[in-house]
């Protein structure tokens, strides 16, 4: 299975370039700023597969970068679809729980509205569309609090951080489930394959399991770690942010497991793992 990877350096971009028949495209090869571009790379590579692991993942700055981010997380993804739609090959997305609001404390169901609190939310929600429309065999997959040995991310910033404080304030009202890279990574392939063999696809959310604090999972990652720093838990209204953040990212993985057989991932043993790679 021939399988073209836009992104090259990103957390899941960087477990998929590892893997056997993958060609990862890299900014310089696929700038997402230029959709046309990107389906030109399509026409050009012709192969039985496409899984977009690129996006606009500055949720600050999106606010300052509207129409960039809106290029990337959406034109992108949508001149992509029809590429693939066109050569009649299957388009795997990834998306996030930033399409949501945040209420309440129930895991969001693939089906529930969306409504986004900023930019960041409001293009990835414009890529779903565009993805959808472009009439294709396609896969969107939500996912959320992405951490891996690769790119930027939460338990890169606490180990960061933790080389010169002893004490920390974290976040503890945002609750979600942390997912390793190479999980979705993993379930990304798995559903590829299942497209090429005939599956239609759809929409599906994968994250990691249990849903915690950020309070809670800074604490495992330096318990991990062996470091001994003082954590305390901070509500979001003391931590502000140019973008809202969503207070409700857990995420209801019922209908990707259904499907293809795939559960959450044990978070907290990918992060023992991570931890140790990132401590050699």
């Amino acid at each position: 299975m021939k399988t073209l990877v836009f992104g090259s350096t990103g957390q899941v971009a960087s477990e998929l370039k590892a893997r056997d028949d993958v060609i990862a495209l890299d900014r310089a090869q696929a700038d997402l700023s230029d959709p046309a571009a990107c389906a030109a790379a399509i026409m050009a590579q012709r192969p039985d597969v496409v899984i977009n692991a690129a996006a606009y993942t500055a949720v600050d700055r999106a606010e300052d970068e509207p129409a960039l981010a809106h290029t990337i997380n959406a034109e992108a993804p949508g001149a992509m679809a029809r590429a693939c739609a066109e050569l009649g090959i299957p388009f795997l997305h990834i998306s996030t729980d930033y399409v949501f609001d945040g209420t309440g404390d129930t895991p969001w169901s693939v089906d529930d509205a969306i409504a986004p609190l900023g930019v960041y939310g409001e293009t990835k929600a414009a890529g779903e569309h565009a993805v959808r429309a472009a009439g294709g065999a396609h896969t969107i997959l939500r996912t959320s609090w992405v951490f891996s040995a690769h790119g930027t991310n939460f338990v890169k910033t606490m180990l960061r951080l933790s080389k010169t404080r002893d004490a920390l304030g974290v976040v503890n009202d945002q609750i979600g489930g942390p997912t390793p890279a190479s999980g979705i990574a993993d379930a990304l392939l798995i559903m590829a394959r299942a497209m090429v063999d005939g599956h239609a696809g759809g929409t599906y959310h994968y994250a990691g399991a249990p849903a915690v604090s950020w309070e809670c999972f800074a604490r495992e990652t330096f318990a991990a770690a062996g470091r001994s720093i003082d954590v305390t838990g901070i509500p979001t209204s003391q931590y502000p942010t140019p973008a809202a953040r969503p207070l409700n990212s857990r995420l209801d993985c019922t209908l990707l497991e259904t499907e293809f057989g795939i559960t959450p991932p044990d978070w907290k043993t990918d992060l023992a793992k991570i931890v140790s790679e990132l401590l050699l």
